[in-house]
């Protein structure tokens, strides 16, 4: 109880403290926390999530919701901003442009989990011509010159599905997976044509004297001729399209979307975002060199840490040739 009660006290003396030193350096400087944060932080990440955090703290409850209105609210939200903060938008001309970009990102960014959402919700149905369309063009973008003898098909394991029907192993991700995987195939074809490739036939492994040692003479002689280093294409991308949605949901991907989307990050940038992953962990398989396929969670685990670790730098951009625009650079 006692150390509750400590708690409980030193929360309110910081939370009194630290709305005493906004006040004074408010009186000190002319300029509220909002106006300080966009005239001394460079757009991007670091100043969208100041501003985040600015408003989400505020003690006045329209602040607090101005992160969750509708789009097509957000000039008016900008409108009550200034006033709330007494800010003459005459005179702060760039400061009501640079609230809304950031406003646009934060609205676009919890926008965007919901339409995520709402996909990975969706189950795969072999009924709907629409999903059935953009298996098969799945099929035509990574093989094209293979024609699908029949939906119901062993083939479909030569692009890493486990059975003869997919729609089975997209329960977990839902469409989600399916629409990953189409873009990847059909706007990065080459790349994505390759990874299948290499997916297919990885090079030989061979065992080094420190794991010769720590195996025994069955282990031995299973992986003498093991080539297991490749992976099921299909079933990594429904996987590492969980890794992806995992980082968006839980706000990781703000730093990255918030420094390559000048505006609301869309279902598009999500999409970039799963490329980029997809490639980036196949290079990190390769580099890990695991014994065999029994090592994926390790690997994916692995690779989960390292872009977290990335994604704690407010400059970060993952894919670097999906840049902001000179507008965000302007405002």
């Amino acid at each position: 109880f006692a150390r509750m009660f400590v708690q409980v006290c030193l929360y309110f003396y910081c939370k009194c403290l630290w709305r005493c030193l906004k006040f004074v350096v408010r009186k000190l400087t002319g300029q509220c926390e909002l106006q300080r944060i966009c005239y001394n932080t460079k757009p991007g990440a670091a100043r969208t999530m100041k501003i985040e955090a600015s408003l989400k703290g505020s003690k006045s409850k329209r602040l607090q919701t101005s992160v969750t209105v509708h789009p097509d609210a957000i000039e008016k939200t900008i409108d009550d901003i200034m006033g709330l903060k007494r800010i003459n938008p005459d005179v702060n001309p760039q400061l009501g442009v640079s609230l809304q970009a950031c406003l646009l990102q934060i609205v676009g960014y919890r926008n965007l989990i919901a339409e995520v959402e709402k996909l990975r919700r969706e189950p795969y149905d072999s009924e709907n011509p629409q999903h059935e369309e953009m298996l098969l063009k799945l099929w035509k973008c990574l093989k094209p010159n293979s024609p699908l003898k029949a939906r119901i098909s062993k083939q479909w394991c030569e692009i890493g599905f486990q059975g003869d029907d997919p729609k089975t192993d997209f329960r977990g991700m839902g469409l989600l997976g399916l629409h990953n995987l189409v873009y990847f195939a059909e706007w990065d074809t080459e790349v994505a044509q390759q990874v299948l490739s290499d997916s297919l036939h990885p090079k030989y492994r061979e065992i080094t004297k420190k794991e010769l040692s720590q195996l025994s003479k069955a282990e031995w002689e299973k992986k003498k001729f093991d080539k297991a280093i490749g992976y099921s294409f299909a079933i990594v991308g429904i996987n590492i399209t969980d890794l992806t949605y995992n980082l968006l949901v839980s706000g990781a991907l703000k730093t990255h979307f918030y420094n390559v989307a000048p505006e609301a990050p869309t279902l598009t940038h999500f999409q970039q975002t799963f490329c980029y992953l997809m490639h980036e962990f196949h290079k990190f398989w390769i580099e890990e060199d695991p014994l065999d396929i029994m090592e994926f969670n390790r690997v994916r685990e692995k690779f989960h840490k390292r872009v977290l670790k990335q994604l704690q730098n407010p400059e970060m951009a993952l894919c670097p040739h999906f840049a902001a625009s000179e507008s965000l650079i302007n405002m």
